[in-house]
């Protein structure tokens, strides 16, 4: 086998998020009484949210922005759009979303299939994400993920985040990996794929979107299930 090593994103790429965020906003938006605070319609919170997260994420994986400014900030930019400028109810309901989000189990289709595949192939499989260490281990744990990666590099273990150099070169010394046996798989072409080309590895991006690449990765993908024409 020409790669011995897979690194793979976990949000967006095996584990989905939108799905997942979506069920969870939802049992906020029902426990916390949204309908009767001013939040009327359910889909245009959870548009509004999707907005704000995407942007904020961008900003921190860029270093503008504290991890902690990230977490409460996308619930108050969504109340606002709702004309509710309320600093306490955005940071309960970002506690609450951080504590219920990972208990969700909700994983793209042909995730615990390819993973079973090549863990029979002898793959030593890892994850690289610069999700929130606690959140990430307890969404591998409660989606039963656990059970096919020796090793989860986080953002905060690393010091880094995807897509600096330096967080793949903390996971290539934590697994004993090569850059040449190693190869980084995941949705997101600005941290996943060109992160791992500035690593120097190969690259499978996963374009569950079907979106037009900017980026040049090794092998593209549409489905999971497509890694075994590859792996």
């Amino acid at each position: 086998m020409k790669y011995q090593h897979l690194f793979f994103d976990l949000d967006h790429t095996l584990w989905d998020f939108e799905a997942n965020a979506k069920q969870t906003l939802s049992d906020l938006y029902e426990s916390n009484e949204l309908q009767n605070k001013g939040v009327s319609d359910f889909s245009l919170f959870f548009e509004r949210y999707s907005y704000h997260n995407e942007r904020l994420w961008d900003r921190y994986t860029k270093g503008f922005i504290k991890q902690e400014e990230l977490r409460w900030k996308r619930m108050w930019l969504t109340l606002l759009d709702f004309k509710m400028a309320d600093e306490p109810l955005s940071k309960q309901l970002a506690v609450q979303f951080l504590e219920q989000l990972p208990t969700k189990k909700e994983l793209f289709p042909y995730t615990i299939e390819i993973l079973t595949y090549l863990k029979e192939k002898k793959y030593r499989m890892h994850l690289v994400t610069n999700g929130f260490e606690k959140v990430q281990y307890h969404k591998i744990q409660n989606a039963n993920l656990h059970v096919f990666f020796e090793e989860v590099i986080t953002s905060e273990a690393s010091n880094s985040l995807k897509p600096n150099k330096a967080i793949f070169d903390y996971a290539l010394e934590k697994t004993g990996a090569t850059v040449k046996e190693s190869i980084m798989i995941g949705d997101n072409q600005d941290a996943d794929i060109q992160g791992g080309i500035n690593a120097g590895m190969d690259t499978i991006f996963v374009n569950h979107l079907k979106v037009t690449p900017h980026v040049h990765p090794t092998f593209t993908i549409y489905h999971l299930k497509e890694l075994e024409d590859i792996l």
